[in-house]
């Protein structure tokens, strides 16, 4: 690292707000473009890199744009400062991916991440398209590559609520992975496929159905229930309770997709019911607002909940 600091010139609001509580957000800018932030009065320095500054200052310019304007700067503003930083041309560390670094792209997705990081469980709900399930196997595959977890852990229903996999052909993986092809593909583009497959076969990363969480106490890992809206509710109380040890769960699930028979037996929706504002949960709420794949997604969503307004009954 270049040990030739670069002043950037800040207004007081700007300066507090970039170094955040504690120096919180600066620690983040830190971090993601590994330099260092320093405030000598007047504005900041940053030692580090050509690259690694160039980063920053795109980073810290439109913090500081904010807070001049009046407005507060919370740390979901500075993942989304971070993020836009990074993906035009900044340098990235910390969570990255073969294609690039994983980065909250909306105030929604950065709330996420914020709460999978500080909440030993988290609810993620939304439609789809919003990045529910690639942020929380992001999170929880760098959890696992930090050593902060010992396993990284998936489940989701299949097929059905009823677990029906006997008459399907194979081994358990075998059965399951056509229904988990979306975790594999996004644990391919985190963690590459020579590492994913020697995690795998360590047993660090398991997939398994609802139906086989039954009966364990899942210490020491990162927990993904993917497709949650699809669990009844006895299986949504099974899964919760297996909790243990220095372990975290992230559930996921649209409630407006539900498969089962009974859509009234969908355990997700009665989970968040009973457990939002209980301690050590926390509840995040994807719009369409949060669709980062192809912007027609977005108008979609949009479409479909105009439509299951109007047929409402009022």
């Amino acid at each position: 690292m270049s040990r030739t600091p670069e002043f950037l010139p800040l207004s007081d609001d700007a300066v507090h707000a970039v170094t955040g509580p504690h120096g919180r957000h600066a620690a983040l800018i830190e971090d993601a473009f590994r330099v260092l932030i320093e405030t000598p009065g007047g504005g900041v320095t940053l030692t580090g890199d050509v690259k690694g500054r160039t980063g920053a200052k795109r980073a810290l310019s439109d913090l500081a744009h904010r807070a001049d304007a009046g407005q507060e700067v919370v740390e979901a503003d500075v993942r989304i400062a971070v993020g836009e930083a990074q993906s035009t041309g900044g340098q990235a560390s910390g969570r990255t991916v073969r294609k690039g670094a994983v980065s909250p792209k909306t105030k929604g997705q950065a709330r996420y991440m914020e709460a999978m990081g500080s909440h030993p469980l988290s609810f993620g709900l939304g439609p789809a398209g919003t990045g529910k399930t690639f942020l929380a196997v992001a999170h929880g595959a760098g959890m696992l590559l930090r050593g902060e977890v010992d396993r990284l852990i998936v489940t989701r229903p299949a097929v059905e609520a009823g677990e029906k996999l006997g008459f399907l052909p194979g081994d358990l993986n075998e059965k399951v992975d056509p229904y988990m092809a979306p975790v594999w593909e996004a644990l391919t583009d985190i963690m590459g496929a020579d590492q994913l497959r020697r995690r795998r076969e360590k047993l660090e990363i398991e997939v398994a159905p609802i139906a086989f969480m039954r009966g364990r106490t899942l210490a020491h890992a990162f927990v993904i229930v993917d497709e949650a809206q699809n669990c009844s509710r006895l299986q949504m109380k099974m899964v919760l309770t297996r909790l243990g040890e220095g372990s975290r769960m992230v559930v996921t699930g649209d409630p407006t997709q539900i498969d089962l028979l009974n859509p009234r037996d969908s355990g997700l929706a009665h989970a968040v019911s009973i457990l939002e504002g209980v301690e050590g949960v926390s509840v995040s709420r994807f719009t369409a607002a949060d669709v980062v794949r192809h912007p027609l997604v977005e108008r979609i969503v949009k479409a479909y909940d105009a439509d299951a307004a109007q047929s409402t009954p009022r």
